[in-house]
């Protein structure tokens, strides 16, 4: 342990703590914009910077390690003036346009401005001209709003492994963009959205469909219909003051309901199908043998991910369709038989914890429309629904609660974990087990398949049968393991796994990039713990178990893998070119 005084505070931190982390231990906030707890200090915004008692050099806070017996000045008035002058200099290279930018409000340097009184700015305005990059269809770049901290390239580069994003150029001339500054889309961006979460002000924001919803609901010709993702019920709360990983699932039905919406959905129920068919699909190839590991698909960025840089393994992946994909297919077939309404006047709408959802609608031609129309239509973020709801003059804290409509919004425990790392896996050896066995998992909580390790690994034992799983998010983490088995793959050597999951997100679904911004692990573990309680006080916790699930087969698709179930709930992947660094 580490012995040091912070502003006059004695404190006590392990080895290795930054003086930022010890100062924060204290509590004591040093003001930081390139800072982030998911990324490497960078030390690049220089608004944390220090004395340290005895030395005439400055330090910076977030890269410095704490050491024994260190006296550290945190503010005086020299200090103020040097933060204040950075954000002065900060903000000449920033548009004042606050009111219209999607991060009012919620804007890291707007705070800062505010707190240390910057009311008019003394140097001259340096505002970068490239225009707006909204080449994905579900990022927007906005160049002029960036303060080139960093934290979009890093987390691009670092914790996804992606590389979409670089520095280019030097000096006052660095700017954030693809290389060579093409289009994002033409890069290798998976629209994950990381870098929206990420971003200290709104240089990068997703773009927004709320009017599209709107004139939908306008619309006489149209039903509306709606599903919900998982992780947005442990979520959307935080955007009317409720505490990360509030559970609000009836609260947003009934929000939804008063904004004109007709009916209301659940994606959990799509993820209980979508167990049904990747879990018998594993099945088939455990038992009659097949390409291995069989790797999960319901995740739009990893699939982008692997058609871009690990074509060769693209026949490894599960064919089912993500858990919203096949929620919009059912919708205009089976629900749209059942009520009586045309699938043509149905129109699909999608909230989602993701940005890159906003893409899958569209990404596999044919198979997006498998129904005979487009299966989902629209894709909002839960930042945009809580937009739309706070628009509409909602108490969203003080809702009464409501339930979702039937037959296609009934959903159980293992629907709900998809949310979250490990919960896909969790959700299919639960299914998975009963399926080899005939018997109900005497505890269906697999331990071993949970928390924010990068990568899990294990075995489960279905009587007497190990299946070898691993479990990784965030897409930096997954190379080491796809590249393995590319290598076992291409050497003609069995791989050491059967399953694998992986989230294109640091802890899956929860920390999605439409998520509320201010995610950080403490958070992550939050929403994850409200969706493991969701999880714990479902009457039924296995897919299999769900009687809407079970009379969707009796009455529509015959079992699971059926013909006609692969043509409305599994789909193709193909490799996408792109430049690579």
């Amino acid at each position: 342990m580490i012995h040091l005084t912070v502003q006059g505070i004695e404190v006590e931190v392990a080895e290795g703590t930054t003086v930022l982390e010890a100062a924060r231990k204290a509590g004591i906030k040093i003001p930081t914009l390139c800072y982030h707890p998911d990324l490497k200090p960078f030390g690049s915004c220089g608004l944390c910077v220090c004395k340290q008692e005895g030395s005439k050099k400055i330090i910076r806070a977030c890269s410095t390690p704490a050491a024994e017996g260190m006296k550290i000045i945190t503010h005086d008035h020299d200090l103020y003036e040097v933060r204040r002058t950075i954000l002065e200099l900060t903000m000449s290279t920033h548009p004042s346009s606050c009111l219209l930018c999607t991060k009012n409000n919620k804007c890291e340097l707007q705070k800062l401005a505010i707190e240390y009184g910057v009311r008019e700015q003394p140097f001259e305005i340096r505002l970068a001209e490239d225009i707006k990059d909204r080449s994905t269809g579900a990022i927007v770049l906005d160049p002029e709003k960036c303060i080139k901290c960093g934290r979009c390239v890093q987390v691009c580069q670092g914790l996804q492994g992606v590389y979409a994003l670089e520095f280019i150029g030097r000096g006052d001339k660095t700017t954030m963009s693809p290389a060579a500054h093409l289009p994002l889309n033409d890069s290798p961006c998976i629209k994950c959205g990381q870098c929206i979460t990420h971003c200290p002000v709104g240089a990068i924001y997703e773009q927004d469909h709320t009017t599209e919803l709107m004139k939908a609901i306008a619309d006489p010709e149209k039903t509306v219909a709606v599903q919900i993702a998982p992780a947005v019920r442990v979520a959307i709360g935080e955007e009317f003051g409720l505490k990360p990983g509030e559970i609000s699932t009836k609260k947003l039905y009934t929000a939804l309901r008063r904004i004109g919406i007709d009916y209301v959905f659940d994606t959990n129920f799509g993820a209980d199908l979508t167990i049904m068919e990747e879990g018998y699909e594993l099945l088939d190839r455990i038992k009659n043998g097949g390409v291995m590991p069989r790797i999960t698909s319901c995740c739009p960025g990893w699939v982008d991910y692997a058609e871009k840089y690990y074509p060769e393994l693209l026949d490894n992946l599960s064919s089912a369709k993500s858990p919203m994909m096949m929620q919009g297919a059912i919708t205009k077939t089976y629900w749209s038989e059942k009520s009586g309404i045309d699938k043509k006047n149905i129109y699909s709408v999608a909230i989602m914890p993701c940005t890159a959802k906003k893409t899958e609608i569209t990404r596999d031609g044919e198979h997006a429309s498998s129904s005979g129309e487009r299966d989902v239509d629209l894709v909002l973020t839960t930042r945009e629904i809580a937009r739309l709801i706070a628009s509409r003059g909602l108490d969203f804290s003080n809702l009464p609660e409501t339930e979702a409509d039937d037959p296609i919004g009934e959903y159980t425990g293992a629907g709900t974990i998809f949310g979250v790392t490990g919960g896909v896996m969790e959700a299919a050896i639960r299914t998975a087990y009963f399926g080899l066995t005939g018997k109900e998992l005497a505890d269906p909580e697999i331990k071993l398949v949970r928390g924010l390790d990068n990568v899990k690994r294990g075995e489960v034992d279905v009587d007497g049968k190990k299946i070898r799983v691993a479990i990784v998010h965030g897409m930096g983490s997954a190379k080491a393991l796809l590249d393995k088995i590319k290598e076992d793959k291409a050497a003609g050597r069995e791989s050491n796994l059967d399953f694998i999951e992986i989230m294109a997100c640091r802890g899956g679904c929860i920390a999605g990039g439409g998520q509320p911004y201010g995610t950080d692990d403490e958070v992550r573990e939050e929403r994850t713990e409200g969706l493991y309680t969701d999880d714990e006080k479902s009457v039924k916790r296995c897919s299999h178990q769900n009687p809407s699930i079970q009379k969707l087969y009796s009455d529509f698709l015959g079992q699971p893998l059926s013909e006609k179930a692969h043509h409305l709930l599994h789909t193709e992947y193909k490799e996408v070119p792109v430049y690579k660094q």
